[in-house]
């Protein structure tokens, strides 16, 4: 077994973080200890990766062990990658002082944008998260990943593409999918099982050719293709505007009688250019208590 301890460029609060994936039940963590586990796949090998905040936002530090010793700095190298330790985020702040975002902000420091643990597992998360609340899109994910995906040493992985791919919609069915949240599953899982979609690939390409590249994808949105980018890929300019949690966000924080729609959506969001995917994180912050 290895440890090694990895510094971030401060301002950077990894205990939001862990509060945001502690929504996930399939993620192992502990929130008091200040700890996750990490599920990785390289190399067609399937590792386990524990990351422990051992600093503050302020100092940010973390200790990161696993018990392959041979992958370790490959496997440190994906998790900085992850993590986006390597983000000056007081950029990110100075920007949105000139903002009319700039008391969030002020409310909010150090909000980082943490990539989910695999591009094929972010949007599958997100395909199954469409329209739905929270608690129930939850739900379902989980008993997803349960029923198809298997666990390691506690921590759950997600079924691969090629799994997914040889399931029947009636085995979805059955953990209370929709029949179309079903085929938008099974069948994307096969476009990507047979390389008719390269997602690796697509992640070295523009925000504005994946969203069409995706969107025309049977059950794929802009929604799912910007939370794919943004979650998956960790591309810091998305604003799904059809999001209902930003809405709320903004309708809070402008004292607005409503929520905005997209237009407004637009108008309010001027200025915040490169960085609208830490406005997206920051404005979902400031509603999830």
């Amino acid at each position: 077994m290895w440890k090694e301890v990895i510094e971030s460029i401060p301002e950077y609060d990894f205990d939001y973080t862990l509060h945001r994936w502690s929504f996930d039940p399939v993620t192992h963590l502990n929130l008091k200890a200040r700890w996750v586990d990490v599920p990785v796949r390289m190399n067609e090998e399937t590792h386990v990766v524990r990351v422990e905040g051992i600093g503050t936002t302020e100092m940010p530090a973390f200790e990161l062990s696993s018990e392959d010793n041979a992958m370790k700095e490959e496997l440190i190298q994906h998790i900085y990658s992850l993590f986006h330790w390597g983000r000056n985020l007081s950029e990110v702040d100075a920007h949105f002082k000139t903002t009319n975002l700039k008391d969030l902000f002020a409310a909010y420091k150090g909000t980082p944008i943490v990539k989910d643990f695999h591009l094929y597992d972010c949007l599958m998360k997100v395909i199954i998260h469409q329209q739905l609340n929270m608690k129930f899109a939850y739900t379902l994910s989980t008993r997803f990943v349960n029923t198809f995906g298997f666990n390691k040493r506690g921590v759950w992985f997600y079924p691969s593409p090629h799994t997914v791919a040889l399931l029947h919609y009636d085995q979805l069915r059955e953990l209370q999918f929709s029949q179309r949240k079903a085929e938008y599953v099974i069948d994307t899982s096969r476009l990507i099982a047979d390389g008719e979609i390269d997602l690796e690939g697509l992640a070295q390409q523009s925000d504005e050719e994946v969203i069409k590249i995706l969107t025309k994808v049977r059950g794929i949105g802009p929604w799912t293709a910007e939370n794919w980018l943004m979650f998956g890929v960790g591309r810091e300019n998305l604003f799904p505007k059809a999001d209902i949690g930003i809405q709320n966000a903004l309708k809070d924080y402008f004292n607005m009688e409503r929520k905005p729609n997209s237009e407004e959506m637009v108008d309010l969001s001027e200025g915040w250019d490169p960085f609208k995917s830490y406005a997206s994180l920051t404005l979902w912050r400031s509603i999830e208590g």
